[in-house]
């Protein structure tokens, strides 16, 4: 597959589909193995421990006693703490890991190699554990606050019918400059400020000048992939609540569960279900980065040439 080639709308959509296709099975197993067991702990976390705190919403103020959640929390205020920060740091690294697995995985695969091997990818996390700290500071202190504004001012702009238009506008392009900057920042020489001027700058424009512009195509290449993946994870969490009302609606009234849907056998179902569909929506993000990857690499016009050329070299070594 060549990733350093001009592609259109279709195309992206297309060869997203193919990259899985053709890298699928060595791409997820070098991800399982190198983001398993993160996904994994995640996942307990979330079962148990928010499985926990539902239990207490829904059973608390049910017997008269209307600060019972509330003493509940002061009691276990350390528990929370430790499951607050344990979820926060099992979240940040998982979010490296998956941000940057496709970046570095795309990236050997477009230098000409073809079996990637777990090691390579862990290699490739060590030897750039400098970037990926200046990467994670730009982020947190400069991208998301600016984001957050961004967001804000569309989300204000509701009440005007308006915002939600520019939140439709803006949602993708956030996310194409995010991983447009990952790309580049581990794609190229770039600084991080040069990454983030530079992913930017190719939402709107290619570096020749040239060209149209590839706004449109790569906005409605993000929004069609993102809207497949969601009707995909909505299957997932509409059946947990399926059988939470089918068994609403078809069991007698029981004290004991309308006190507290969530205990028993019921509860860890329902738990387990949004787990698995936790997971699902992990695994199927990787969709959206490597169509994200496509489109930088379609943006990268000055290595177009490069790699034509280097095409026609081996035409004439082959004959």
């Amino acid at each position: 597959m060549q990733f350093y080639k001009k592609r259109d709308f279709g195309a992206f959509i297309s060869d997203s589909f193919t990259f899985f296709k053709l890298y699928g099975k060595n791409y997820f197993k070098n991800y399982i193995l190198l983001n398993g067991l993160l996904l994994i702990l995640m996942v307990a976390v979330f079962i148990f421990g928010y499985r926990e705190l539902f239990m207490q919403i829904f059973g608390s103020n049910m017997s008269g006693e209307s600060y019972y959640f509330e003493s509940y929390f002061e009691d276990n205020i350390g528990m929370f703490v430790i499951v607050g920060v344990l979820t926060f740091l099992l979240f940040l690294i998982m979010m490296i890991v998956n941000y940057l697995f496709p970046v570095f995985y795309l990236k050997r695969l477009a230098e000409g190699e073809v079996k990637i091997k777990t090691d390579d990818i862990l290699g490739d996390f060590k030897k750039n554990a400098g970037k990926i700290g200046k990467l994670c500071l730009g982020m947190i202190f400069i991208v998301t606050p600016l984001s957050f504004i961004l967001i804000g001012i569309s989300y204000a702009l509701i009440l005007i019918i308006i915002g939600f238009f520019l939140m439709l506008l803006i949602y993708p392009v956030l996310f194409n400059v995010t991983t447009f900057l990952m790309y580049d920042y581990f794609n190229s020489k770039r600084g991080f400020f040069e990454s983030l001027s530079y992913s930017i700058r190719s939402q709107f424009s290619y570096t020749n000048g040239r060209e149209r512009s590839p706004f449109w195509k790569y906005w409605g290449s993000t929004v069609v992939i993102a809207i497949i993946l969601y009707v995909i994870t909505t299957i997932f969490t509409a059946i947990p609540m399926f059988f939470f009302i089918l068994k609403i609606t078809t069991t007698a009234p029981d004290a004991n569960f309308e006190q507290n849907p969530f205990a028993g056998s019921f509860g860890v179902m329902m738990f387990v279900i949004y787990g698995i569909s936790l997971l699902v929506s992990f695994f199927l993000s990787n969709m959206l980065y490597v169509n994200s990857g496509l489109m930088y690499y379609d943006s990268r016009r000055d290595f177009h040439q490069k790699v034509e050329l280097e095409e026609i070299e081996t035409i004439g070594i082959n004959e």
